[in-house]
């Protein structure tokens, strides 16, 4: 198996067995982080997850749609340092249009079904990440990229 075979697969792996990351968006210069429950396409190029409009993260993607999404697997004890293995996906986001939420909303749900009554209520949009890049860090400090073209 090829490296980027192995690393895709490394992605593939972690994104299907978290369901939550860190988003970081930007407001000013200022960092502004968020705890998000997301899902991913098969083809690992949109990553799906939801806010209520009138949140602080959707106004800042709103005036910036440049954002980071954080997806790791540690279990906070000192093994981590060796054993656990960070994702931090990069692109632009946007609101999915009547279609697009369509055909994404059912990946949302298989992932998150206790979300139902969240992600359909009329002011919560559902947004996408068109990712760009996956910057992939295992064994503390070992870095790999995974380019989406």
């Amino acid at each position: 198996m090829s490296a980027p075979e192995q690393l895709r697969r490394t992605v593939r792996a972690l994104l299907d067995s978290q369901i939550q990351a860190v988003l970081a968006t930007q407001h000013q210069q200022q960092p502004y982080t968020s705890l998000m429950a997301f899902a991913v396409t098969p083809d690992l190029r949109h990553i799906v997850f939801a806010t209520f409009r009138a949140t602080r993260k959707y106004a800042n993607l709103l005036d910036n749609p440049r954002a980071s999404l954080l997806i790791d697997n540690r279990c906070n004890n000192a093994a981590d340092y060796g054993n656990a293995v960070a994702i931090s996906a990069q692109g632009a986001i946007c609101e999915t249009d009547a279609a697009r939420r369509a055909e994404l909303l059912p990946l949302y749900l298989a992932k998150h079904p206790r979300l139902r009554d969240f992600v359909t209520a009329a002011d919560c949009a559902l947004l996408q990440m068109n990712v760009e890049c996956y910057y992939v860090v295992s064994e503390f400090q070992s870095v790999a990229e995974l380019r989406i073209e």
